[in-house]
């Protein structure tokens, strides 16, 4: 095991025997060079919420604010501003007390109220809503309730002024297996008054007293956020900010299409970080290129809780801003975003700084969020640990015992950031209707998203015509399209209230129109609803959003729709965006879609044609997918051990998922020498790799798979049991593997610390 000391002291005897000589040689100057960092902060001081203030280095025109601190708050993971402007945070103490997660299934994390009684800008009263949970890790606040995500449940708890009452279960699998750090989390009520969530493909409405389930898109890892258009942006651990071109509503409609062009998309690729101090103390920093000469972390290794930032307050340069947490390097980073209708893009706002950092290595901001008065806010979980002992490497785990890194717990920090000098007060919402429909124009997009909710959640019958009358009226986009979104949430928007949209020159406001629509379609309507369509199908910005409410119309009226939707895909035949707009319509139709293409146009590069041949590929593979009946119960113990492990990067299917991780079904790495998986899985991989012929690098996946040889609750046989299991999965039919095949390849590769590249395995023999 990699024991710090040891090396300290080889580096200094190497820096004392070089200094006798004329000329350090590059080598022997870089080791020197970290021996004095390692020195340097040899040591993890614990600081107070004061002290640690005075180590942040903020952006010029900016100043950052403590808001709660220990004991108020102990180790938030997330927060919600209620109408009141309370803190709602989830607090979850129990996660990783020590190097293996002892007492982690403790009942000990808590859903408290913070509440500021003085209005002096510090929260200095606290409530328990809800105690003796086991590792919470969301709240929403809607209606008379709270819906509280606490591993494997969803519930639906009733708000008794402040007190915790009936619990209503919405889903029971809303985070069934995986691990703690890759299990759904978010519970974002957005624009189009659904409940989205990152690490997950389900979103959740409250209709009445049911609660609605459905199928979205697959996102991200930890935190969600949205922009002014209502379109989502998250993340994983080695993506600065992944996001969405279109409306979260659309994108999942045919089950049989796993990667849909616009969704998931990169937004931007730069994961450089610029910390202000060595990280040494991360999981794998002694692999080559995680540190620079100065040990500090090179690229994202933990990314989190990113916002998109709406709040009014710093300026015109910042609205829109994404601001993307990294505890691991104890910054946060700020990213220029452009928007459009149909595409999103963008890249840091610095080279070579941070809009925050800090040199207090306990500082761990794991999310961000838009606040009630228009201020940025940060949630600091403030601990050593932040690695999951799922991956954990003897590297930090040494880390941890050298510095001390495992105490104190139950500390956290929630800080504001706000121009400098600057008072900003929170908006009171008002109690009549009237105030709350105003509140819809409002700069502050949080004050627009919680007025748009109040309405809903109170359901006053005389909004809705003043609604109505707002929306004729006109007024300023981001209005408008609240006022929209609104009447939607209250199931009264009809079909003539969007008529007028569709007629805009403004394009979002067209988009917003026809993200609607599939909310207003009737028998009734169907028909005067696509005819005012097919003129906007000549604005190819326009035509993704024509092809993904088309589903709506083809309900009532399938031959038009496909009529429509033929034409669409005739014109815009080599637009990615459209044909995966267009495939989403085809559930159980594709092929006949694809021959229908084949006899317009013989031509098999089109763009649209091959997305249809790999669906209907991926199709042929799932029917063909059998494990045999004893083989499954053999492995059954490697399907749920892979289910909680691999699943949530590698998928169900093992078709792996986007921007996380590559497929494992028909991989050669997986039906190939079964040494080399297992020498993959107990010591991870990193770097590009090829599969089946695509090169998979960090644009399509993080950078780097983690290995689980560390793990202690692991044995030769679990390991054994999930190597077989995804060797004869889906469509993969390999040899199995023992618990001693796996331990001799532990044996050889014994002095292994690091994960492995491709030309590392290429190399090895057994």
């Amino acid at each position: 095991m990699y024991k710090l000391r040891l090396i300290a002291v080889s580096l200094f005897v190497i820096s004392v025997v070089t200094s006798c000589k004329p000329k350090q040689t590059p080598e022997e100057k870089r080791l020197a060079d970290s021996l004095a960092i390692r020195e340097k902060y040899d040591e993890s001081p614990v600081l107070s919420a004061e002290e640690s203030l005075e180590h942040f280095r903020i952006e010029e025109g900016f100043e950052i604010k403590l808001v709660a601190s220990e004991p108020d708050v102990r180790t938030p993971v997330a927060m919600t501003f209620d109408e009141k402007g309370r803190i709602w945070v989830v607090e979850m103490p129990n996660y990783m007390p020590d190097t293996v997660g002892t007492g982690e299934d403790a009942p000990t994390g808590t859903i408290a109220i913070l509440e500021d009684s003085n209005q002096d800008g510090r929260m200095d009263k606290r409530s328990v809503f809800m105690d003796s949970l086991v590792l919470p890790r969301a709240i929403c606040l809607i209606e008379d309730g709270v819906l509280v995500a606490e591993p494997p449940k969803l519930w639906f708890v009733e708000n008794n002024n402040g007190q915790a009452g009936k619990k209503t279960l919405v889903d029971p699998e809303y985070a069934a297996g995986g691990n703690v750090e890759h299990q759904p989390n978010g519970l974002y009520r957005a624009l189009d008054n659904w409940i989205y969530n990152a690490k997950s493909a389900k979103r959740y409405r409250k209709k009445g007293d049911r609660w609605l389930i459905e199928r979205t898109v697959f996102r991200g890892q930890w935190g969600i956020s949205q922009d002014n258009q209502g379109r989502l942006f998250y993340n994983h651990n080695s993506a600065n900010l992944l996001g969405d071109y279109f409306p979260p509503r659309f994108g999942a409609a045919n089950p049989s299409q796993e990667d849909v062009a616009g969704y998931s998309e990169n937004i931007v690729p730069n994961n450089r970080v610029y910390p202000i101090r060595p990280n040494t103390g991360i999981n794998r920093g002694y692999l080559e290129g995680m540190l620079s000469d100065s040990l500090r972390l090179v690229n994202f290794t933990a990314a989190s809780g990113p916002v998109i930032y709406r709040g009014g307050l710093f300026g015109r340069e910042y609205a829109g801003n994404a601001f993307v947490p990294e505890p691991s390097a104890n910054l946060v980073k700020r990213d220029s975003i452009h928007y459009q209708v149909n595409h999103v893009s963008g890249k840091q706002a610095y080279e070579n700084k941070e809009f925050l950092a800090s040199t207090d290595e306990r500082f761990r901001p794991v999310s961000a969020y838009n606040g009630p008065d228009g201020a940025l806010y940060l949630v600091d979980m403030y601990r050593g640990i932040i690695q999951h002992v799922t991956y954990l490497t003897d590297y930090l785990k040494n880390e941890i015992s050298e510095r001390e890194l495992s105490d104190p717990l139950n500390r956290g920090r929630i800080y504001k950031i706000i121009p400098e000098g600057s008072e900003p007060e929170r908006v009171t919402f008002p109690s009549e209707i009237n105030g709350l429909i105003a509140l819809l124009d409002h700069e502050n997009g949080w004050v627009r998203d919680k007025a748009q909710q109040l309405i809903v959640d109170r359901r006053h019958p005389e909004s809705i015509p003043l609604l109505r009358e707002k929306l004729k009226s006109g007024g300023n986009e981001t209005g408008l399209i609240h006022t929209l979104w609104t009447l939607e949430g209250l199931y009264a928007l009809e079909w003539n209230d969007l008529k007028p949209f569709l007629q805009s020159n403004n394009e979002v406001l067209v988009a917003q129109a026809l993200t609607a629509i599939p909310s207003v379609v009737t028998r009734a309507n169907h028909a005067a609803i696509l005819e005012a369509l097919k003129p906007l199908a000549a604005n190819v910005k326009l035509a993704p959003y024509l092809a993904y409410l088309l589903p709506a119309i083809h309900a009532f009226a399938p031959g038009a729709a496909g009529e429509f939707l033929l034409e669409l895909a005739k014109q815009y035949p080599n637009d990615a965006y459209v044909a995966d707009a267009v495939i989403s319509n085809l559930h159980k139709r594709e092929a006949d879609f694809l021959e229908q293409l084949n006899r317009w146009n013989t031509d098999t590069t089109l763009v649209i044609k091959k997305h249809l041949e790999e669906v209907l590929q991926d199709i042929r593979e799932k029917e063909q997918a059998r494990l045999k009946k004893e083989l499954l119960k053999e492995l059954s113990r490697g399907r749920e051990l892979f289910k909680n492990i691999c699943q949530t990067c590698h998928g169900a299917d093992g078709k792996g998922i986007r921007s996380m991780a590559p497929p494992l079904n028909r991989s050669e790495w997986v039906t190939g020498d079964k040494n080399r998986l297992a020498a993959i899985v107990l010591f991870g991989l990193t770097g590009p790799i090829e599969v089946n012929g695509h090169v998979y690098d960090q644009k399509e996946i993080a950078g780097e798979m983690p290995g689980i040889g560390n793990n202690d609750a692991l044995s030769d046989g679990d390991v054994a049991q999930i190597l077989s299991f995804v060797r004869n999965a889906w469509n993969n039919n390999a040899g199995l593997v023992s618990a001693e095949d796996v331990a001799r390849v532990r044996e050889k590769l014994k002095d292994r610390e690091g994960a492995f590249t491709v030309e590392e395995l290429q190399k090895l023999s057994f």
